[in-house]
């Protein structure tokens, strides 16, 4: 399949960091002409590590398929060039500090008066409005401050979640509320401004233990692998130390359960089990029988029986088993000359083949102005 969904599409991103790189990489993923500025001394996402064969991991992942132009906005030539680039331009992406776009002379508002078709998105920390919306925001004060990682891991030190959550959903968003925009503009002829907080994002993952909160008893203690509203739910230890992780969900999961692994068949129709709240009130009389007999097989003996109840399990794994994964995707780049190997976009589409993405640049690798189709 030859046609690529956003051909054609000129996207200008004033960019650094993970959130608004999420989201201009995925509309290059569809075949969009992605334009990333930079500052003279490059993205500092660049210097996060050197872990991919000198570069950073993390500029890796998220800047393929990018055109690299570097400008010192603070000067007026460059200034200038930013917004001839913008008047050619269908979408606009910027995630600097509070403020910056509209000292700069970048204003959104001001930009789509000018150009009535195109696309704004803003990306910011805590929004636009509100007592915090002008501090500086990243991952991990976004995680705290949203609540993530009271709901996050063991009983404890506080932990945060292990990759950038919050920046990844902020750019996932961005992108959908692009393509939204894109379609509108198809049938309307005009831009839209669109608005993504990093906390809005993190916010939104959070419904369940706020409504939790809010309306019921309290909001979810620190569990480990355990679900605060759904038994059996979690990691067992087998009898040769391996863990196999049970997911359990719904009645009938639970009556297969009870009768190809636990061989209790009964057990389905005892009143402390017959439904999810009721087995989570007595969970831990449910996770001690599950232990007494997991503890006394071993992981495959364990496997078949689970696989016989068609129960969801799976295991703990490290980094390095995801590496070897047989269920693993992974698509192929090149960084400085070299192969590598990395997770491949979780979104199977039939245009994939057709886009053929450049390594992540060099800083200012492109020509600042683009040509138009």
């Amino acid at each position: 399949m030859n046609v690529q969904p956003l051909q054609n599409v000129l996207v200008v991103s004033l960019e650094h960091a993970v959130a608004a790189p999420f989201c201009s990489s995925r509309l290059a993923h569809a075949g969009a002409r992605v334009i990333k500025i930079e500052r003279p001394e490059g993205d500092f996402a660049r210097e996060y590590d050197r872990e991919v064969y000198g570069e950073s991991s993390y500029f890796v992942w998220i800047n393929q398929g990018k055109e690299s132009v570097a400008l010192d906005l603070h000067q007026q030539a460059d200034r200038q060039c930013m917004l001839d680039l913008l008047a050619q331009a269908d979408v606009f992406v910027q995630n600097l500090a509070p403020g910056a776009a509209e000292r700069l002379g970048l204003d959104s508002a001001m930009l789509r008066e000018r150009h009535p078709r195109l696309i704004t998105c803003d990306i910011t920390g805590y929004g636009e409005t509100g007592p915090m919306h002008d501090l500086k925001a990243y991952d991990l004060l976004v995680q705290a401050e949203s609540g993530l990682v009271s709901v996050n891991g063991a009983p404890g030190p506080w932990g945060r979640i292990g990759v950038s959550i919050c920046d990844i959903t902020a750019g996932m968003n961005a992108a959908q509320g692009i393509l939204e925009a894109l379609l509108l503009r198809e049938r309307t002829g005009q831009g839209s401004a669109l608005h993504v907080s990093l906390f809005d994002a993190a916010a939104e993952l959070m419904a369940v233990p706020y409504l939790q909160a809010r309306y019921g008893r309290a909001a979810p203690e620190r569990g480990g692998l355990k679900h605060p509203s759904i038994a059996a739910y979690g990691a067992f230890i087998c009898s040769d130390g391996r863990e196999v992780v049970l997911a359990v969900q719904n009645d009938r999961e639970w009556q297969a359960f009870c009768e190809h692994v636990l061989q209790e068949p009964t057990l389905a129709q005892d009143p402390r089990f017959a439904d999810s709240p009721a087995r989570n009130r007595h969970r831990q009389e449910i996770e001690d029988m599950i232990q007494a007999l997991i503890g006394r097989l071993t992981y495959g003996q364990v496997a078949d029986r689970l696989t016989e109840a068609q129960t969801p399990f799976g295991s703990i794994n490290s980094v390095i088993d995801l590496i070897h994964h047989p269920q693993l995707r992974t698509q192929q780049i090149q960084v400085r000359g070299r192969a590598v190997e990395m997770p491949a976009p979780a979104c199977i589409a039939p245009w994939q083949s057709s886009v053929q993405l450049r390594d992540a640049p060099a800083v200012d690798e492109h020509e600042p102005l683009p040509d138009r189709p």
